[in-house]
């Protein structure tokens, strides 16, 4: 064998293990994201895009060594459990959800994948993790508003609409995690002088019809208990709310901007942010186990002055100084 052949032989032999490492090391990693809102939410997108820049900045780029299936339910059950074990068939390195429905439906269809939540209202009470420090299985994330912050909301629909004495909490009928919200308020309604009536809904009619109806006695307001169904028909319920001259409350700033009177709460945005840590931290292989379940901590008062003008409603200059955006 000539001399430089067998230099040349040797220098590729070398080579074959540090190719395969690099090649081992430059795996394209994927990431299924279930979504409970439609695809064309301008929300939905919003938060997507924060958890997509997001992942960007901790150097994942989807297409080179990542890459993103995502699915959007679109507030539709059945849909919600085809795409939970579709994208589950796909064998992602870990998958990203939204809401207790949605996690649940991917929690039957895998106990190994490791799963990062946003927005899961108390997750230990509802069995997803043993605790919040440490969470165990395979499941972590980021809790959404805690059941207490409904207590302030009604304090704050008493402080801006003094004059009511009826609450109509609009709910979705399938969806009984806002439950927990009820437990909140109800020992709360008679001394601040209010009746609180339960209202179920599960289709768009049966919104109008309800919230028609109940606009119908005077002196109402609306305690809007926010669900993937809710927020798909948040427009019509604050169109109801504007014809009907309810005062609402809600918890989400989008809430706001399509026509409800107030919202506080977190901000959804933030919580895919900061999710996207946590799903960087899984693919260089810590376990969701091990990551603490995280509470919010931005929250956002949002008035909508617009709103309040249409239904005859006079904000205090005190709530209107505590909060973080007026819509004019």
């Amino acid at each position: 064998m000539r001399r430089r052949e067998f230099i040349t032989l040797i220098g590729g032999a070398a080579s074959w293990p540090l190719a395969a490492r690099a090649q081992q090391g430059d795996r394209v990693r994927r990431i299924g994201v279930l979504l409970p809102h439609g695809e064309s939410d301008p929300e939905e997108q919003m938060r997507l895009n924060a958890f997509r820049q997001a992942l960007l900045g901790l150097g994942w780029v989807d297409g080179s060594n990542i890459r993103i299936d995502q699915r959007f339910a679109a507030a539709d059950g059945e849909r919600i459990k085809a795409y939970a074990s579709e994208l589950v068939r796909l064998s992602p390195d870990v998958i990203l959800v939204d809401s207790s429905g949605v996690l649940a439906e991917v929690q039957k269809a895998t106990r190994a994948v490791p799963i990062v939540f946003a927005q899961v209202g108390d997750p230990v009470a509802q069995g997803f993790v043993s605790n919040l420090a440490r969470p165990a299985g395979n499941i972590t994330g980021f809790a959404s508003n805690e059941y207490d912050i409904a207590g302030k909301w009604l304090h704050m629909l008493k402080e801006v609409a003094p004059h009511i004495t009826r609450v109509a909490a609009i709910l979705h009928a399938d969806d009984p995690s806002t439950l927990k919200y009820l437990d909140v308020v109800m020992p709360l309604v008679s001394g601040l002088g209010l009746e609180l009536i339960r209202v179920g809904v599960r289709n768009p009619a049966e919104i109008e019809l309800s919230i028609d109806s109940f606009g119908r006695e005077p002196n109402g307001s609306l305690l809007v208990l926010t669900s993937p169904f809710i927020t798909v028909h948040r427009d019509l319920i604050a169109a109801l709310a504007i014809k009907n001259h309810l005062p609402s409350i809600h918890a989400y700033r989008f809430f706001a901007s399509s026509g409800g009177l107030m919202s506080y709460g977190h901000d959804p945005v933030d919580l895919y942010r900061r999710a996207a840590a946590y799903v960087d931290r899984i693919l260089k292989g810590e376990k969701p186990g091990n990551l603490p379940v995280q509470l919010p901590v931005k929250y956002q008062l949002v008035v909508n002055l617009q709103t309040a003008k249409a239904i005859g409603v006079t904000v205090p200059p005190t709530l209107l100084a505590l909060a973080d955006e007026v819509i004019e």
